[in-house]
């Protein structure tokens, strides 16, 4: 038996959730966010499916950075399920997909522990091999789909195929860290409490509107993990404040919970941040005091970077027992003010940058003040 959860019953070896496979989005417009997300990001668009491979009503850009798994879905039609999606939440996160041993197994496991089934285990094959899957609904219009892929050699999955990949230089970016949702006032207790008694999660760590507010805003946040922690999942939710949080601003204009960000690690945050920004990406810049806080934080902690180069490009650093952390948060991918990625590297802390949610929050903050949202 894997560990888990003490409030939970025991998962098969069998159902365990391994990691996330991919993550995607249901967008407007895949083929124009897939160069986004290339020219910008530095992906690369490793297979396709579409009109030409059969579908009829939708079209998908599998966009891949190392270890990291995009895939951009679009509506063919004024109508249905993508489109509807898009119309309500703008361009969005529809999918965290997890990878399993046993399909069958972890979707029984888990529909038989509370959770609410979307689609029941099937088969999807080709010339290339067989992939099992099955989906699973969580907050808002979110879904977990779980994915078997032990037996497939193509290019992505079953009805893709490969695309002929460009020369592009990769923007640093090296796998997920983690994939934080955003939930309603009072909802984070019973998300918390489905991950733990339905997933087998335990909480990894927790933080009240007192580690993260402002003069202004604030919200509570815990992480949940899987139990050998390959996967980690926070999920926030307003707190009290005199004004309205990011959060709130989030719900608004989401309409309803959904992916609020998802964090990129990288092995070189300096050279990764500076590429970016080359490319075009837009961060979130640190208040103006920042650093002179820092230093006093950090004590006699000895950093490898610089902090000349970390002030440059705008990088947040926190650190706790185990090490430090370094973390940038980009500025939202959409227009409509929901989306976002965080690029982090972790010198041995497995902390959140708790340290850092004041600055954070005072940054995204003035982001607010100038869309009169605040």
């Amino acid at each position: 038996m894997i560990q888990q959860s003490p409030n939970a019953a025991p998962i098969d070896e069998a159902a365990e959730l391994l990691g996330i496979d991919h993550v995607e989005f249901w967008v407007g417009n895949a083929k124009q966010a897939a160069f986004y997300y290339q020219h910008a990001f530095g992906f690369q668009c490793v297979a396709y499916a579409g009109p030409e491979t059969g579908l009829k009503d939708r079209a998908s850009y599998v966009m891949r950075q190392n270890d990291i798994q995009l895939v951009l879905t679009t509506s063919l039609l004024p109508d249905g399920p993508i489109a509807d999606h898009v119309r309500l939440h703008g361009d969005g996160v529809r999918d965290v997909v997890f990878r399993v041993r046993d399909v069958d197994a972890a979707y029984a496991a888990l529909v038989a522990r509370g959770a609410n089934g979307v689609t029941e285990p099937a088969t999807q094959e080709d010339a290339h091999g067989q992939v099992r899957r099955a989906a699973i609904a969580i907050y808002g219009d979110t879904i977990h789909s779980l994915i078997a892929r032990d037996d497939y050699a193509g290019a992505f999955l079953p009805g893709f195929v490969a695309r002929e990949v460009p020369k592009t230089i990769p923007g640093g970016l090296g796998r997920i860290d983690h994939v934080v949702g955003n939930v309603g006032w009072n909802e984070m207790d019973q998300w918390v409490e489905h991950y733990t008694n339905v997933f087998g999660f335990h909480r990894f760590v927790s933080f009240d509107d007192s580690d993260i507010s402002t003069e202004f805003t604030a919200l509570r946040s815990v992480v949940v993990a899987s139990p050998k922690e390959t996967i980690k999942l926070p999920i926030n939710e307003p707190a009290e404040g005199k004004k309205r949080s990011q959060i709130e601003e989030y719900i608004d204009y989401y309409r309803g919970p959904g992916v609020q960000h998802i964090a990129l690690t990288t092995a070189d945050i300096v050279a990764t941040v500076a590429e970016l920004k080359g490319r075009g990406v837009l961060f979130l810049d640190p208040p103006a005091a920042y650093y002179e806080q820092l230093a006093l934080r950090l004590g006699d902690m000895k950093l490898l970077e610089s902090m000349e180069a970390l002030k440059e490009q705008g990088i947040l650093v926190d650190h706790d027992e185990k090490g430090y952390l370094l973390q940038i948060f980009t500025k939202p991918v959409t227009d409509r003010p929901t989306l976002f990625f965080e690029v982090i590297q972790r010198r041995g802390s497995d902390s959140f940058g708790k340290g850092n949610f004041k600055a954070l929050f005072e940054a995204i903050e003035a982001e607010q003040a100038r869309r009169n949202t605040l």
